[in-house]
């Protein structure tokens, strides 16, 4: 990955992190589901809305790392208006991005998200990336069991 690639992807997880997208309760959510990283102490809520299998509308609230924030504020920026089929393409796709199973080059096109391809690199940031996914993917099968890295 070239250097200017890796400032540019660097600024966008900066940008999220401290200016999240979708920041806030949402209060006619359809489901809401709470994810815990007891690695590091991240902690998000997120909450969708749900209508039919379209997400209408969704958003997040939390305390966490750089990362977990703008992976989330990602997150919540790329599924508006996604089927829950599409949802769950996405977090395979993205999944497989940030654990290194598929490299940038070979992963369909995430847009934004591929700011995380360095993830892989660091291990112990998978589970901070990743947590707003598999939260989302507890809301998405209509989970109400508090969600955790571990």
């Amino acid at each position: 990955m070239s250097s200017d690639l890796r400032d540019l992807y660097q600024q966008v997880i900066v940008d999220h992190s401290r200016k999240p997208r979708n920041y806030h309760s949402l209060q006619d959510a359809t489901r809401k589901v709470e994810g815990y990283n007891p690695l590091c102490g991240d902690r998000i809520t997120i909450y969708l809305k749900l209508e039919g299998d379209v997400v209408r509308d969704i958003s997040f609230e939390g305390a966490g790392c750089a990362i977990s924030t703008a992976s989330a504020s990602l997150l919540t920026e790329s599924l508006k208006g996604k089927t829950l089929a599409d949802a769950e393409a996405l977090f395979e796709s993205f999944h497989a991005l940030v654990t290194g199973l598929e490299p940038v080059h070979e992963a369909p096109k995430l847009g934004k998200l591929e700011a995380f391809s360095g993830v892989c690199d660091y291990p112990t940031r998978v589970k901070c990336a990743t947590l707003a996914w598999h939260t989302l993917r507890a809301a998405l099968g209509n989970e109400t069991d508090k969600v955790s890295t571990e």
